[in-house]
């Protein structure tokens, strides 16, 4: 079973998730990743609203670490493509999201993953993505 600390050592792994400040949250089984609000992820400070990139690289970081769980920590996958839909304004605030595996293959696993502030039923972004399965990646 994957620990709190054993998700920490993985995104310590990944400098981008290093940069936005990503921190795993463990509830039971239930995974959340946390972007807590820092200045430099600001995009548009006009609104100010958060960088696409920042929300972005949240749902990706987010997909990887539930993989990695279900891969009971075997490695990292490695993105093959993803598309977001950027449904409303990132505030300048801590950021959550979620992922869920809709089909896991022996070589590629199909997530979608959801960001959102102050309500999870009001996402700010959602994602889905194909991602190379870490024993496939050695092959």
């Amino acid at each position: 079973m994957v620990t709190e600390t054993d998700l920490i050592r993985a995104l310590e792994k990944i400098p981008y998730a290093k940069s936005l400040g990503l921190k795993p949250l463990l509830i039971g089984e239930e995974f959340t990743l946390v972007m807590p609000y820092q200045d430099t992820n600001i995009g548009n400070p006009a609104l100010p609203a958060l960088h696409g990139g920042a929300i972005s690289g949240l749902l990706e970081m987010a997909a990887i670490v539930q993989l990695y769980i279900a891969n009971e920590g075997t490695g990292l996958s490695k993105p093959i493509g993803i598309n977001v839909d950027y449904l409303r304004r990132g505030k300048p605030q801590d950021t959550y999201a979620r992922a869920l595996i809709f089909k896991q293959g022996s070589r590629v696993a199909n997530v979608r993953v959801r960001a959102w502030q102050e309500d999870y039923d009001k996402p700010i972004a959602a994602m889905h993505g194909h991602y190379l399965n870490p024993k496939a990646a050695e092959d």
